[in-house]
């Protein structure tokens, strides 16, 4: 038909290497420039900020046994209820330089820096696993994990809302995972559920034995949710090396760092030392995650040269 304009050509050659596993992959996200990489990545940061946002609501309320819903949210100081443009992840902070439009106290940096935080973890998640069901099921997992570990690290407590909707959420990822059959580096249905009874089995054993010899309390009942979470992600293996590490990694940071600081301001004051409690949560989260994403390959490297000839 005469006057119907030619049709573009486009040159796809340079895409031919690339391995398409989703609607858009890491391998494609690796061939944008810049500026086109900053217009995929920014909205994804966005996203996680606003996840951010509301991991502080419940980083606030679930250890007070608050709803999460209602009221809406308000100055911890003179609580005053905030409108919603007080309440854009960052840009809020920032227009009003970190105080409250009310009282004019200061805001805690703890609600830019969390939103920061989880916007970049949600924005690592899908340039590393492109715009797939995995990483929003890592993104989710990894925001649940950081709010964990900042509760137990300020209020030695692991609120029920933390793990209950976790054990749900990431049951529900695994059953529709089931049917997408997409590759993951979280266990499917069966194993979940195995691996939720031995996580949590396997720390509540620990803290059991823990407190019988040490003759008190040693870990609380948070640990156990938590553990059930981590297994029903992980599964039973990788769930035992998560209780390694955390545990390898949370006795050096308080032998080598958090005691002598406690030892050297408890003789400042001239008290008697004590070692101070562990929140176990704060390490048994990150070690989640990393054996989440490498926990197979540890295994095996530690298999073949346990078991090398």
């Amino acid at each position: 038909m005469q006057g119907m304009p030619p049709k573009l050509q486009f040159d796809t050659t340079a895409f031919d290497g690339i391995e398409y596993t989703g609607a858009l992959t890491s391998g494609l996200i690796g061939h944008l420039t810049m500026t086109e990489l900053l217009l995929v990545m920014i909205p994804v940061f966005l996203v996680g900020a606003s996840f951010g946002s509301f991991l502080n609501v419940c980083i606030a309320r679930w250890p007070l046994d608050l709803s999460v819903v209602s009221p809406r949210s308000r100055c911890p100081r003179c609580e005053r209820p905030i409108t919603w443009y007080e309440n854009i992840p960052l840009l809020s902070w920032l227009i009003l330089r970190g105080k409250c439009a009310g009282c004019a106290l200061p805001i805690s940096l703890q609600y830019p820096l969390v939103e920061v935080l989880v916007g970049g973890l949600w924005a690592a998640a899908f340039y590393y696993l492109g715009f797939t069901l995995e990483a929003v099921r890592v993104a989710t997992f990894a925001t649940l994990l950081f709010g964990i570990a900042v509760t137990d690290a300020k209020h030695y407590l692991i609120p029920d809302g933390f793990t209950v909707s976790g054990l749900i959420v990431v049951m529900l990822f695994a059953i529709v995972n089931m049917f997408l059959d997409e590759p993951s580096h979280f266990v499917t249905p069966w194993p979940a559920i195995l691996g939720a009874c031995v996580g949590a089995g396997a720390i509540t054993i620990i803290g059991w034995l823990a407190e019988v010899i040490i003759e008190r309390e040693a870990m609380g009942f948070g640990d156990t949710t938590l553990m059930a979470v981590v297994g029903a992600a992980v599964g039973a293996e990788r769930s035992l090396l998560t209780i390694v590490v955390g545990a390898f990694v949370g006795a050096v940071t308080f032998l080598l760092v958090v005691g002598p600081i406690v030892k050297i301001r408890t003789r400042r004051r001239g008290e008697e030392f004590a070692f101070p409690d562990v929140p176990f949560g704060v390490f048994l989260a990150p070690a989640a995650l990393l054996t989440l994403l490498w926990g197979d390959a540890l295994i095996r490297w530690y298999v073949e040269r346990a078991f090398s000839a």
